[in-house]
């Protein structure tokens, strides 16, 4: 028998015996999970969505008890009309489709064409929540021949309620498996220098099209309750490592670049300073021209397109701007790829050459 790489049914029986069907060469699988997406801006697919996210206990570690009743009783009943009006003004009319779904699956596309000279490896993507599922898209990797599955979860600042859920809910679906595939998930990467750089370079090109400078440039992350933090969730140190280090790379005077968090939900302390509060005390300080941009996100989505590029670029000019730009996500760009191939290469060490 000619040396080759044995696949399953190979190491489990033996060389195949004259005749016997060819098996398939082993693969291996890359998953890219984002955070979820509705299937629609109507009443129902919102519902499901936000049911399915705020009942994650990674997410809302209230008692549930204390917090279904709130749930079910006021937040779904009143927020999938809201979040739908806002899905609705920054959808992919095209695609019928959030913009977060049309960019997940175009860096699963491309990254699948920059590993092209590893034929062995298969390329997917999914979301956390709503569809596709991490649980469809491992069946699919395991059908296509994989044994062996690196999952992405992508996010660069590492947080219990957004990493480790997209963890949570790979591994336990692996844990279902009578024959489990080997498995290894890629790191918070907040400080690495090809994602600093990417990140460097996208503002240094953005604010080159500008017939303005901006006096500030505002790195807004999505918040977590000051709750989370104490308990030990590194999310914090990781967003101040990166602007600091982004501040470095760029080379700018202390100050011009600022730290925020958005997105706060409920009736607890929320990571600090807000990023509304921040732009409007900015604007009613003289601050006349400032940029925002979101190196917590990936990709651009709600929270950025429509709570900051709209919403926070209204407060600006309500309370006295003038002149405000949003900064998008890497997406799909070249150095947005750049950095999850740099990473997802360095992960598959010692699966592929």
């Amino acid at each position: 028998m000619t040396a080759h790489t044995l696949t399953v049914a190979e190491r489990a029986i033996g060389p195949l015996p004259a005749g016997h069907p060819p098996v398939a060469k082993p693969k291996i699988g890359v998953l890219l999970v984002n955070l979820g997406t509705p299937d629609g801006t109507d009443y129902k697919p919102m519902r499901r969505y936000l049911a399915e996210f705020l009942s994650d206990r990674r997410v809302i570690e209230w008692p549930r008890a204390v917090w279904y009743p709130i749930l079910y009783g006021i937040v779904l009943n009143t927020r999938p009309k809201k979040s739908g009006h806002a899905y609705a003004t920054i959808w992919n009319k095209e695609r019928n489709e959030s913009p977060l779904r049309t960019f997940t699956r175009a860096q699963g596309e491309k990254l699948a064409e920059r590993l092209m000279a590893h034929p062995e490896i298969a390329v997917d993507w999914g979301m956390r929540y709503g569809q596709p599922s991490v649980a469809e898209k491992v069946d699919a990797l395991i059908a296509r021949g994989c044994e062996r599955i690196l999952c992405f979860p992508l996010y660069p600042q590492y947080s219990a309620s957004t990493t480790a859920t997209v963890n949570d809910v790979f591994f336990k679906h692996l844990m279902g498996k009578r024959w489990m595939p080997a498995a290894r998930t890629v790191p918070a990467y907040h400080d690495e220098p090809v994602y600093i750089d990417a990140l460097a370079r996208s503002i240094e090109t953005h604010l080159s099209t500008l017939d303005f400078e901006p006096e500030k440039v505002i790195a807004s992350y999505h918040g977590i309750p000051q709750s989370y933090f104490r308990k030990g969730d590194p999310y914090h140190c990781h967003c101040q490592k990166t602007s600091r280090l982004l501040n470095e790379r760029l080379g700018w005077p202390e100050g011009r670049l600022m730290t925020t968090f958005q997105s706060r939900f409920g009736p607890e302390e929320w990571l600090q300073p807000y990023t509304d509060k921040t732009v409007q005390a900015l604007a009613e300080g003289g601050t006349k021209r400032i940029a925002v941009f979101n190196p917590g996100f990936v990709s651009d989505c709600l929270e950025t397109l429509e709570e900051i590029a709209v919403g926070v670029g209204e407060i600006f000019r309500e309370h006295g701007g003038e002149n405000f730009t949003h900064i998008p996500c890497l997406n799909d760009s070249e150095p947005g790829m750049a950095v999850i191939e740099t990473l997802v290469r360095r992960e598959l060490q010692g699966w592929i050459a």
